[in-house]
């Protein structure tokens, strides 16, 4: 994508959001493994917006540690509305002339070629302010976005104001905007303070500027969950649902198949290669690789740092962390391997234990091409287990054990067996 000229961001991310009932601020709360905040900035990433702030109040510093230095940070000394907001952080561009971007850091849902079009729309029209808006079969406790007999958009209510005719409106502010810098800061000193809030409010300046004569565009998006608000712990599980079926989504398009996207989870980070199935109830985080025509589940876990070669199978109730597994590997039932390195062609019997951790460090377990695994072996790291060599079932690997290449351990202690 294009760099965006002459534009800035600002991000309001000062609130606490009291209906989540929680410490974190609003936007640390997490969505498919990344706060909030986080998926805002990378929503921006892309179009190179600078500067880009972040305006924080709330646990500020926690909110600027989640940003990591991807934005300039300014603080909201004390909580007065997103208008007053928008107001603290005027003297970060005061030289600058051109367009701002303003999103509230509780809109993760936004996609980019949406906030893209945004963006076209405010160039093409000349507008003073182009907002993002989404048509909702229920709108209730969403501002509404009200407009005149030609169908122009004159203002936006919250919902503790609006009339009760107006409550009937279902096309609701999603809090992305694209302003005229000079003309959305002019505004803002004419926004008085909320009676009901005492706060002011940044959607004030829309009928400000509509006021003064100026244009005033929408876009309105056609995905209805782009317009979701989130402010309890229902919306986040709900924000959660739709984040994590795009992302399933996303692998399907590229040839993954996954058999039951409702019980199944992978993080947006993760590398998928064509033709792999992923069966129900399993989940793959961040910083996975799979290759292609593997298989993995169901009831499986592949955490972060794992990579699977092409073909390996991963059945029920396997772990695998910060692990490599090569090509043809098959790993079937009830078994941990951590931070191991297996090679190609491998059977893991099932029960299989690496015994990676010795109370202060993770040591390593190394599994050569072709070796067979028996059921219920204990690998008390760090072991070496040689090529095509086999282990008995049962058989307890104890730490610094190297099995020479073909040769077959067995017992408790393990012990190499003469041919």
């Amino acid at each position: 994508m294009a760099k965006v000229k002459n534009t800035a961001c600002i991000i309001l991310a000062a609130g606490k959001g009291t209906r989540m009932r929680s410490s974190l601020p609003k936007v640390l709360h997490k969505i498919c493994g990344k706060t909030m905040i986080e998926h805002v900035l990378k929503l921006a990433e892309p179009f190179g917006f600078k500067p880009t702030i972040v305006v924080t109040g709330y646990k500020g510093k926690d909110v600027a540690k989640a940003a990591k230095g991807a934005a300039k940070i300014i603080n909201q000394k004390k909580q007065l509305g997103s208008a007053d907001a928008v107001m603290s952080a005027e003297a970060a561009i005061s030289k600058f002339s051109g367009d701002v971007i303003v999103m509230y850091g509780d809109i993760p849902l936004i996609r980019r070629e949406t906030l893209k079009q945004v963006l076209l729309r405010h160039k093409a029209k000349g507008a003073a302010c182009t907002l993002l808006t989404a048509k909702l079969r229920d709108p209730s406790g969403y501002g509404r976005v009200l407009r005149d007999e030609n169908n122009e958009v004159v203002s936006i209510i919250e919902e503790t104001d609006l009339s009760f005719n107006d409550r009937a409106v279902n096309e609701t502010n999603v809090g992305a905007y694209c302003f005229d810098g000079k003309a959305l800061f002019e505004a803002l000193k004419e926004v008085k303070i909320n009676k009901n809030k005492k706060e002011y409010y940044l959607t004030d300046v829309i009928s400000i500027l509509k006021n003064k004569g100026l244009k005033i565009e929408a876009f309105s998006t056609k995905n209805e969950d782009e317009g979701m608000g989130i402010n309890s712990r229902g919306e986040l599980a709900a924000a959660e649902r739709v984040a994590r079926s795009r992302v399933l989504e996303k692998f399907m398009d590229h040839g993954v198949t996954i058999e039951d996207p409702s019980t199944t989870y992978i993080d947006p980070g993760c590398v998928i290669g064509a033709d792999t199935l992923i069966r129900p109830f399993t989940m793959i985080e961040e910083n996975v690789k799979i290759g292609q025509n593997c298989a993995v589940g169901p009831f499986a876990r592949l955490r972060a740092g794992t990579r699977l070669s092409d073909g390996v199978e991963v059945g029920n109730f396997v772990e695998v962390a910060r692990s490599y597994v090569g090509g043809g590997t098959k790993i079937k039932h009830h078994s941990y391997i951590g931070d191991s390195v297996i090679g190609k062609d491998v059977n893991v019997g099932a029960g299989t234990i690496t015994a990676n951790y010795d109370g202060k460090n993770k040591n390593k377990t190394i599994i050569k091409d072709g070796a067979f695994i028996g059921s219920g072996t204990i690998l008390v790291a760090p072991v070496t287990v040689g090529k095509k060599a086999v282990t008995g079932a049962g058989a307890v690997l104890t730490r610094k054990t190297k099995v020479p290449d073909s040769s077959v351990i067995v017992g408790i202690p393990g012990r190499i067996l003469k041919k």
